[in-house]
């Protein structure tokens, strides 16, 4: 099984996609610790901001790449949506959507760079594996909220 070429550029412009939807994260996350109100308040603001700080990793970790392929990692950041409901069972839904779409840039990028990276893909598939993690993790935190 030989190894077909890496179209470079399409890696790179999905990598940008991935890079600016993780910027858009840290943002939604540090947005949403700040909404949260009621008794569970403290240990659910942790838990975001501790996702805050993980999307900016990993944008980080993406715009490395893009650069290390000689791309230009962008400047911007994903549109983000704002409801306006703040309610933790709302927040907790909003974190496990963001998370799925996540999942699904990841699985773009393997998708485009299979066969022809074994770096890219391991990557691609440790990243939609933490995704996928987290998403378990909401869908866990929203039990009670059925």
């Amino acid at each position: 099984m030989g190894l077909k070429p890496l179209n470079t550029d399409k890696a790179c412009a999905i990598l940008n996609e991935i890079m600016e939807y993780e910027l858009a994260g840290v943002v939604r996350y540090t947005h949403s610790a700040m909404m949260v109100t009621g008794p569970y308040r403290i240990p659910i603001v942790d838990f975001l901001k501790e996702q805050a700080s993980e999307s900016l990793l990993h944008a980080q970790g993406a715009g490395e790449l893009i650069a290390g392929l000689d791309g230009h990692p962008s400047q911007k950041i994903a549109k983000i949506e704002e409801t306006g409901q703040h309610t933790i069972r709302d927040i907790l839904e909003e974190s496990l959507e963001h998370e799925l779409h996540a999942v699904g840039l990841y699985k773009k990028l393997l998708a485009e760079v299979e066969d022809s990276s074994i770096y890219l893909e391991e990557y691609a598939r440790g990243m939609i594996g933490e995704e996928e993690q987290h998403s378990l993790e909401l869908k866990r935190m929203l039990k009670d909220y059925g």
